[in-house]
């Protein structure tokens, strides 16, 4: 078993398994309806934490997740009965309907391709990769300043965001001491330099 973290950690946590299909094959246009309908969706029925993050969650002075309903079903799980503070400044970041009328792929696949164009600066109207990164930033720094206090701060977010959050930490001096990966229930761990 790994040792307690240190006083004044962050950790960034990805959310549980989302209740939606993702064998299905979509057009873009039908993908970007199931975007929308991942970005509502709950968690899957049963899914349930990793007992270590459980453990983890007991030490928080700070409990936040973003606004979307799977991040706060998430953070609930982790910390019941804990009071946890929604945010959309981490809300996942966002993907736009790619350009791509004649193909028919799995959500995941759409995912990937969507953020491609993303980068590429195409995001239909949409927050661009630039804003994103700006908000990265404006997460990464309310993370910082809760941890300051001494504090220990949870964050219940999303794979993506939570990563571009991750390299803001660590540009910002914050060393990363644990890494858990980016599937569900995941969780990275940051402390002071």
């Amino acid at each position: 078993m790994r040792q307690r973290v240190k006083p004044g950690w962050i950790i960034t946590v990805r959310h549980g398994r989302p209740d939606m299909d993702r064998t299905l094959r979509l057009s873009s246009a039908e993908y970007e309806g199931w975007w929308a309908d991942y970005n509502r969706s709950g968690l899957a029925p049963g899914e349930t934490p990793p007992q270590r993050l459980v453990e983890l969650s007991h030490d928080a002075n700070y409990r936040l997740s973003s606004a979307l309903r799977r991040a706060k079903e998430t953070a609930g799980a982790i910390s019941p009965g804990h009071e946890i503070e929604a945010n959309e400044v981490f809300n996942e970041a966002p993907l736009p309907r790619p350009p791509v009328a004649w193909l028919k792929l799995k959500p995941g696949s759409w995912g990937f391709v969507s953020r491609v164009y993303w980068f590429l600066g195409y995001s239909r109207g949409g927050e661009s990769h630039l804003q994103a990164i700006v908000r990265a930033n404006r997460a990464a720094n309310e993370l910082i300043k809760l941890a300051k206090t001494g504090g220990n701060v949870l964050l219940c977010a999303h794979g993506y965001f939570n990563w571009m959050i991750n390299v803001a930490l660590r540009m910002k001096g914050w060393k990363r001491t644990y890494n858990g990966g980016h599937h569900f229930w995941a969780w990275r761990e940051y402390s002071r330099k």
